[in-house]
């Protein structure tokens, strides 16, 4: 047989690029949804070529879409020519096909696919999109378990390079697992506030004050004068209450220009806000918030979809699974400064924790209640923002709590300052200029019920929550002082 013979010749090849030339009622089938009851359907598919090996007269691909993959095979026969098996194994991996198929049973599981029972026996393959044959990183590279890679001298990719080709990096199972997980966590987060009687809010992010006071904020031209970008939604979620919203939350950017490069700073993340009104006593509002994230914690832990995700980061993350109690621990801050001491930490009454102070205190917590999330409250007044609400039996304490998962901060919050005249005072006690923060002040003018807050950081909890080190990881196109592309 000559080259001319080729009998499948318009069975496979690169179609001129998809413009939306014609509206086709071909189905494509999901990846996940080829499954053993499929047996014996000759059906379409589009996918990801991941690998491929040819064999003599076949050729073996696996086909990926998303977190899913299937064993295909291509070989010679009444259906497929040798030109045709050669197209196939020299199509680069990345690049997207169209194939049809016949689903065919495996008499052995297929234990490196998603889809174990079956593969797909392909009889036509189209190129849809195709990949530069020189990809920056290599997906199995990427997903390789920490230490695996050094023992056996195979390839790891640092985070730079992941980073630099996030694009690629994102492909793989493990990212596809933590943002969709990530996703879970701000769909729990808004169905649980909801269903609690909250609303959401949206709050301007260029504004003409620092929202905390203090140094580190970005600042933008606006015309002929400046701007900032919000370290919080602080004062407008504030505003909020002093209009008679009661509860409310809400989800978006946070900036802050602290040039701190460790595994838990961002200079962008996405903040999870909160602010109520209580009756009595700030604690109602601390126990709605701890309870607000166990309906997450839960959720995370009993949703099926979320279980397998958790599984596939672990498979390359490994790490215990997240422990909490209901309800939830509280400690104030004075048993915490013992508990230190008793470690054989120096601290005074007063001083802020340390991080390595606040990890050791998590791991005290989790020996002693055997908890990876509690509540620390009762702050030093010294220690927090000028608008926190000072203790009424003790004026060095605070009506203030911080919440930590895995010894880790992912919510700071407390009672605010609901009074004018007290809040100037304390705007003053901390030299801040009062003239920048007088609609700030202003707003508490005319009646303002008592209230209090909390601001979470959803890339921490992401992190803290799987186990895994680096907050980068789980902020899609990450920025810090390091990195602003891309």
């Amino acid at each position: 047989m000559t080259d001319e013979d080729d009998f499948a010749e318009d069975r496979y090849g690169v179609p001129p690029m998809l413009q939306s030339q014609a509206r086709l009622d071909r189905v494509l089938v999901r990846v996940q949804d080829l499954t053993a009851e499929k047996a014996g359907q000759l059906l379409w598919v589009r996918a990801r070529i991941h690998t491929s090996r040819a064999k003599g007269k076949q050729c073996f691909l696996v086909l990926r879409q998303q977190q899913f993959n299937v064993q295909a095979l291509v070989a010679v026969g009444d259906r497929a020519s040798k030109q045709m098996v050669k197209f196939a194994a020299n199509i680069t991996k990345e690049s997207i096909v169209d194939v049809e198929g016949v689903v065919r049973k495996v008499e052995q599981k297929i234990e490196s696919c998603t889809q174990q029972d079956v593969e797909l026996h392909i009889e036509r393959i189209f190129v849809v999109s195709q990949a530069e044959p020189r990809l920056p990183l290599q997906l199995e590279d990427a997903v390789r378990p920490e230490g695996e890679g050094d023992e056996e001298g195979r390839a790891t990719v640092n985070q730079d390079t992941r980073l630099d080709n996030r694009v690629i990096d994102l492909r793989t199972t493990t990212s596809q697992a933590i943002f969709r997980l990530q996703s879970g966590v701000c769909q729990l987060f808004r169905d649980t506030l909801t269903s609690k009687g909250f609303v959401e809010i949206q709050t301007p992010k260029i504004i003409s004050a620092a929202s905390e006071g203090g140094a580190n904020v970005f600042t933008v031209s606006y015309f002929k004068t400046s701007a900032y970008l919000a370290q919080s939604p602080q004062l407008y979620k504030q505003m909020c209450i002093c209009a008679d919203f009661d509860k409310v939350f809400c989800v978006g950017p946070v900036f802050r220009a602290e040039d701190s490069n460790t595994h838990r700073h961002l200079t962008e993340f996405v903040g999870l806000d909160i602010e109520m009104t209580f009756n009595y006593h700030y604690h109602e509002v601390v126990e709605s918030i701890a309870d607000t994230m166990v309906q997450i914690f839960k959720g995370l832990r009993d949703r099926y979809e979320f279980q397998t995700e958790i599984q596939t980061v672990n498979k390359q993350y490994p790490s215990e699974p997240f422990k909490f109690l209901e309800p939830t621990l509280r400690l104030e801050y004075w048993e915490a400064v013992a508990m230190l001491r008793q470690a054989g930490v120096e601290m005074g009454d007063e001083d802020d924790l340390s991080t390595p102070n606040e990890k050791l205190l998590g791991r005290l917590v989790k020996e002693k209640y055997d908890t990876d999330f509690y509540v620390l409250d009762k702050y030093p007044l010294a220690v927090r923002p000028f608008y926190t609400m000072p203790d009424p039996s003790n004026p060095k304490y605070s009506n203030s709590y911080d919440m930590f998962m895995r010894g880790e901060e992912i919510l700071s919050g407390a009672q605010r300052v609901h009074d004018a005249e007290l809040l100037t005072e304390r705007a003053l006690h901390h030299n801040i200029d009062l003239e920048k923060i007088k609609a700030y002040i202003d707003s508490f003018r005319f009646g303002a019920p008592p209230h209090a807050g909390g601001g979470i950081g959803l890339e921490r909890v992401t992190m803290l929550y799987l186990g895994l080190h680096n907050v980068r990881q789980t902020s899609m196109f990450p920025r810090d002082p390091k990195r602003l592309t891309p």
